[in-house]
């Protein structure tokens, strides 16, 4: 059985997490650190404490609604996990208690991205 790192939970969501194949579970924010666990099996879950996350990144469509379809915890040593979740505005809420608002950034574009690529080459060629 899966053992939870939180003492204090603030914030429970149903989630999805784009580790590998999809999996559907709940993520759980609480006083030390950000939790994933999936419906089907609990053994299979994610753990990040809060001193282990360097920043997490927001993926941010719209201009006036801001609509945040998925978010990423880019972690000190073990990588990034992804996730979308049903209410995400709350959920970032709640994990900024703990990070730095620094630390929570909105996530590049798809033409941000490609127009830094652009430059970035021809930079290089001159």
């Amino acid at each position: 059985m899966a053992q939870s790192i939180n003492t204090k939970v603030d914030f429970v969501d149903k989630a999805t997490s784009y580790h590998g194949i999809n999996t559907y579970g709940k993520i759980m924010i609480g006083d030390k650190g950000f939790e994933f666990y999936n419906d089907n099996n609990v053994e299979d879950y994610i753990q990040i404490p809060w001193e282990e996350v360097d920043y997490i990144a927001a993926s941010v469509i719209g201009k006036k609604k801001h609509k945040i379809p998925r978010f990423a915890v880019m972690t000190k040593k073990n990588g990034n996990f992804s996730f979308s979740a049903q209410n995400p505005k709350p959920l970032l809420r709640a994990a900024s208690q703990y990070i730095p608002a620094k630390r929570i950034v909105r996530s590049l574009s798809f033409f941000e991205v490609l127009s830094r690529n652009i430059s970035s080459w021809f930079r290089k060629t001159l």
